[in-house]
């Protein structure tokens, strides 16, 4: 029996968000977190950063929630473009070239924001609404 006629064997469990990863892969993406939580709050150390500032601004990047006010489709793309690691590497990219530490803190806060949401299982959010995600329906067990 080829590919094309194989019964579709894996199913997603009941609330699991479309695309959703699951398992091992889940596990794997949430160490990520873990370790880009952990790299990042390392770096700012060894950079010598003002821990008030790192507890001033950890939660700021939450302010995207505000997208939601607009509807689950703005609200998503609000907070995916926060929530993703590309606009804190390339920041942190321009702030060690350009010799500007207060940039690299912020960068760095940021990235360490997106690794503790990833860990507690915060992902990238489907249309669906804001508990769809791509690690899985917040709020159910992991399967």
């Amino acid at each position: 029996m080829d590919m094309a006629t194989q019964p579709n064997l894996v199913t997603e469990p009941a609330g699991a968000s479309p695309g959703a990863v699951l398992g091992g892969v889940r596990l794997l993406l949430r160490l990520e977190g873990l370790v880009l939580a952990a790299a990042a709050a390392a770096f700012y150390a060894h950079q010598g950063g003002s821990w008030w500032l790192f507890a001033a601004l950890f939660l700021a990047p939450d302010v995207s929630f505000a997208g939601y006010l607009s509807g689950p489709r703005v609200g998503a793309l609000v907070y995916n473009a926060v929530h993703n690691t590309l606009a804190p590497a390339a920041l942190l990219a321009i702030g060690l070239v350009a010799g500007q530490p207060l940039v690299v803190e912020i960068a760095t806060i940021w990235l360490a924001h997106i690794g503790v949401d990833r860990l507690a299982g915060y992902g990238l959010k489907y249309v669906d609404g804001f508990g769809f995600t791509h690690l899985g329906r917040i709020g159910r067990a992991a399967a």
